[in-house]
């Protein structure tokens, strides 16, 4: 376990669980080990709900960003069945990036893609570190029209810090194509459920967030830019600025639920989805159910009109006067 600067209190007390556990008095029928395991285990459970209660936006950016942090391939591993990937925008190149293609869900077919970030080294640069590509957003296009073309709903993974923005995904048009999966979206004849599972950063987890219903993990963070990248703006300095660009941001889950921009919040296990990844996908596939169940009974139209309604309500505002 690789440990957050706020949870270095948890360190000890997991180490020694740990140890126990590998321990050579440990087996299933010691029962005095096993004792010692489960109060250790409970009273560092007690600490981490403590912890996790009192996240600020930067911390909880931190666990957003978590190395090991369930991604949108493990998800796709946990919660499809019959997962078959598809490559390629057809125009350029097949940006790592995203990941998407047709599985199962509960049996039914869908179409679901995401941001993937990668693990090790190696994984990261294949995956451009999830930040796509103009030709990673025209293969989300094209999956978007194909689940439109079978009707079957769609499932997005968020999780990106933004899309690249060097030269070549400049010259590329990033802006259109991002611009054109908004459009796209925004009109798709399918039910859409998207799902923010670690960043949702700027126009590059927009891209593929236009849908009926938004959901966000707990500890995940949704904003137009990184702590960072904001930091560097207002105060020309992103180093040391962060914290107080995040706070700023309001960028934690249940921040946006009282702003009425997310639909629901799926609750993480103890101490963040890295520590239990089962768990975490449980608990978002229990959420996707229980929004395609929802989406399923109304009609396209309604739910067109219901899509179009949600979007142009994001930024109201109620002037009180002076």
């Amino acid at each position: 376990m690789q440990y957050l600067e706020f949870e270095k209190e948890v360190e000890p007390l997991e180490n020694e669980i740990e140890q126990l556990r590998l321990s050579d008095g440990y087996s299933s029928t010691t029962q005095e080990v096993v004792e010692q395991i489960n109060a250790k285990r409970k009273e560092a459970n007690k600490l981490l709900n403590s912890i996790y209660r009192k996240l600020d936006s930067w911390q909880t950016c931190q666990v957003a960003r978590h190395p090991q942090r369930p991604q949108a391939l493990d998800y796709i591993e946990l919660l499809f069945s019959d997962f078959s990937e598809l490559h390629g925008d057809r125009m350029y190149a097949d940006d790592r990036a995203i990941i998407g293609g047709l599985a199962r869900f509960g049996g039914d077919p869908v179409m679901v893609l995401g941001h993937q970030k990668g693990r090790e080294t190696e994984d990261r640069i294949a995956h451009n570190f999830g930040m796509p590509h103009p030709e990673g957003y025209r293969k989300a296009l094209r999956l978007i029209k194909l689940a439109e073309k079978f009707k079957i709903p769609l499932i997005t993974l968020i999780d990106t810090p933004g899309a690249y923005c060097g030269i070549g995904s400049e010259e590329r048009g990033i802006s259109q194509a991002i611009g054109a999966n908004l459009l796209a979206l925004s009109r798709v004849r399918i039910p859409v459920v998207c799902a923010v599972i670690g960043e949702g950063g700027s126009g590059g987890a927009l891209a593929i967030g236009v849908g009926d219903e938004l959901l966000m993990l707990e500890h995940a963070v949704y904003s137009v830019i990184t702590p960072e990248g904001c930091a560097a703006i207002l105060w020309k300095e992103g180093e040391g600025n962060q914290e107080k660009a995040a706070n700023a941001m309001r960028m934690r889950a249940r921040d946006l639920e009282k702003l009425g921009l997310i639909d629901a919040i799926v609750p993480e296990p103890v101490g963040g989805a890295h520590r239990d990844r089962e768990q975490a996908a449980a608990n978002l596939g229990k959420e996707l159910r229980a929004a395609l169940t929802r989406l399923r009974k109304m009609s396209i139209s309604t739910c067109l009109k219901r899509r179009e309604s949600k979007l142009r309500d994001f930024g109201k505002y109620a002037d009180k006067g002076s």
